[in-house]
């Protein structure tokens, strides 16, 4: 019988699971920690779990696949040299696990980590029917290398470009790739393309097949830009094994609990999209919108510490963050509120405008334009003009902006910058959200665009030639 892979995407993290099956077993790849998605799936087709499989210990998500293993009495099969404080099955390099009518072949592949591990799904007759990824071969890209921590950035991108050409070699050219990264996760070393590939495809494109090798890693390492810092807290449960989660309904907190709340500092998040919430919001609240890549945003710089509350007009807003919540280790925030924010007694707005506005607002002595995005970003592309302070790094560099004038705010779709403008605003500064995405400022005639560029020379890459 042939067998089906089946994508579970995680879109705000950028990331896949997968589940392949015969037709009555099915092995899962890396699952997030809401496994309830896995077993709808499961329900759906008709199968039963045969195994869980995870291809390394991930930096930008807490996993759900000890939970889920247990719950359905199956393996859960980790590399054996991945230190964790959990019962699992051990492989090694080549090792072959029947599952089902199927087989699944692990293959050493550092470089995202050291002891990444890619899994080829193996028909009744061993012929490879794809290859399960992780954080190795992505489409059009890799995994990137500094995780672990700069010293090792180099040396894994050597490892790195090593494994990619391991796969390759290994594999005829039409087995398809499904990589677990590279569909807007951070874990990405660039930028990926395309929501398929195969291992011919990766050879037309790939830089890891197409560089060589000291020229792979000075571009890998050069183009590495910040990662969110919700990452560090990401390893320590994964080691230790992630239990279940509660996905219930938060405590309903009244406005004076909220007000009360934030008064000793407690993160108050609105839910509702950036434009509801400039137009009326409660002072000193700040906009994380769901139409947005929420936890990965959330997370990036809120304290894992302090206290968290979710406020929103619909019950479902604050159900689906607690679900992208647990996702990245932040289990039960402290409580939630849904009503009309008028019920606080008290609404704040922002002033929203559009690129056309600033021109004028360059003009102005009194304005600052400010660009929130990443160096990465901003280096590609920028207005002229402006001033630049990356938003995970907002809030320790406040100080540098002038008071008493107005901050416009600018980043790559303005979901940021609705965030940042809630940061601004707790500072006592006036803040105005630039409401549309920098593809915009583009058409504006009147706007000067600096435009850079990206290129790492031989000489450059010959740097970090005794590091790989």
């Amino acid at each position: 019988m042939a067998l089906t892979v089946i994508n579970l995407d995680t879109l705000t993290l950028g990331d896949r699971s997968y589940i392949a099956h015969d037709g009555k077993v099915a092995v899962i790849i890396d699952p997030q920690r809401d496994i309830d998605r896995v077993q709808e799936i499961i329900t759906r087709e008709g199968v039963e779990i045969g195994a869980v499989v995870e291809t390394h210990m991930h930096n930008d998500y807490v996993s759900g696949g000890l939970v889920l293993a247990r719950e359905h009495h199956v393996q859960y099969i980790v590399n054996a040299e991945d230190p964790v404080d959990f019962e699992r099955f051990g492989v090694i390099d080549s090792q072959v696990i029947p599952v089902g009518s199927f087989a699944i072949q692990a293959l050493h592949t550092p470089g995202h980590t050291f002891t990444h591990m890619s899994y080829a799904l193996l028909d009744a007759n061993g012929k490879a029917q794809g290859l399960f990824t992780g954080g190795s071969l992505l489409h059009g890209s890799t995994g990137r290398t500094d995780l672990l921590g700069w010293d090792h950035a180099a040396t894994l991108a050597g490892l790195q470009q090593g494994s990619a050409h391991r796969l390759v070699e290994l594999f005829e050219d039409g087995v398809a790739i499904h990589p677990t990264h590279g569909f807007g996760s951070f874990c990405a070393a660039t930028t990926t393309s395309g929501d398929s590939s195969t291992i011919a495809d990766e050879k037309r494109t790939n830089p890891a097949l197409l560089l060589e090798k000291e020229l792979f890693i000075a571009q890998t390492l050069a183009g590495l830009d910040a990662f969110p810092e919700y990452y560090k807290h990401m390893s320590a449960p994964n080691h230790a094994g992630a239990g279940p989660i509660d996905l219930s309904a938060l405590p309903q907190m009244s406005t004076d609990e909220i007000l009360r709340a934030m008064q000793k500092g407690a993160w108050v998040v609105d839910l509702r999209n950036r434009t509801s919430w400039a137009a009326a919001h409660v002072p000193g609240t700040i906009s994380f919108g769901l139409d947005g890549s929420f936890a990965t945003y959330l997370g990036w710089i809120f304290p894992y510490e302090e206290t968290l509350v979710l406020i929103s007009d619909q019950a479902t807003d604050v159900a689906t963050a607690q679900r992208e919540l647990v996702r990245i280790g932040i289990d039960r925030p402290a409580g939630s509120h849904i009503g009309d924010m008028e019920s606080f007694g008290q609404t704040a707005s922002t002033k929203t405008v559009t690129f056309v506005d600033v021109p004028s607002a360059l003009a102005d002595p009194v304005v600052t334009v400010l660009d929130i995005r990443r160096n990465s970003e901003r280096t590609a592309s920028h207005i002229e003009g402006t001033r630049h302070i990356p938003f995970h790094e907002l809030s320790a560099r406040v100080d540098e902006l002038p008071q008493g004038t107005e901050i416009w705010v600018h980043c790559g779709g303005a979901y940021r910058a609705a965030a940042a403008v809630g940061i601004l605003e707790k500072t006592g500064r006036t803040a105005v959200l630039i409401n549309e995405p920098y593809e915009a400022a583009l058409s504006v005639a009147s706007l000067n665009i600096v435009v850079g560029s990206f290129d790492v020379s031989p000489v450059a890459a010959s740097d970090f030639k005794n590091k790989a």
